[in-house]
């Protein structure tokens, strides 16, 4: 009887986990454009070719070679914004999520190196975030035009 309560007990948390996590919804962010050497890996994977109508979800990572760039669509409850990703770049998708009962989304884009132009929509909502981490800042912006560009280091710095 008392490891039917335990498990009881253990079910009743899960569910309550599940639904405290089903508000945050996946986002994700859509190929439009690609031209040259344009790769992509999920997660800790290998790297493999990228093309147009290919879905990024959160936790990917997309790069361009010399010559090459990707123009992605970043979606939400309307078209967030669109992210051309440079040549010689690479930037991971760190967070896209959304909470459609609070009507807020959450992009954080990590790039390592190279150069974005992005063309962020105002937000809808005050608690909503879109930002792009560097890795020596983070970015943050409500909606406009803007670039960032990392550059790599030199050797012995």
């Amino acid at each position: 009887m008392k490891i039917l309560k335990v498990v009881a007990i253990v079910l009743c948390a899960v569910c309550i986990a599940s639904v405290a996590v089903a508000a945050d919804t996946a986002r994700v962010a859509k190929i439009l454009e690609a031209q040259g050497t344009v790769e992509m890996k999920t997660g800790s994977g290998s790297w493999m070719p990228a093309s147009v109508d290919m879905e990024l979800k959160q936790g990917d990572t997309i790069r361009t070679k010399s010559n090459s760039f990707a123009l992605l669509n970043v979606d939400g409850m309307a078209q967030t914004a669109t992210v051309e990703v440079k040549q010689n770049s690479e930037m991971e998708l760190a967070q896209l999520v959304a909470d459609n009962k609070a009507m807020t989304q959450s992009t954080l884009l990590d790039l390592a190196l190279g150069e974005v132009l992005i063309k962020a929509k105002k937000l809808h909502s005050e608690k909503s975030r879109f930002e792009v981490k560097t890795p020596t800042s983070i970015v943050g912006v409500r909606g406009t035009t803007f670039s960032v560009t990392v550059e790599a280091q030199a050797e012995g710095e």
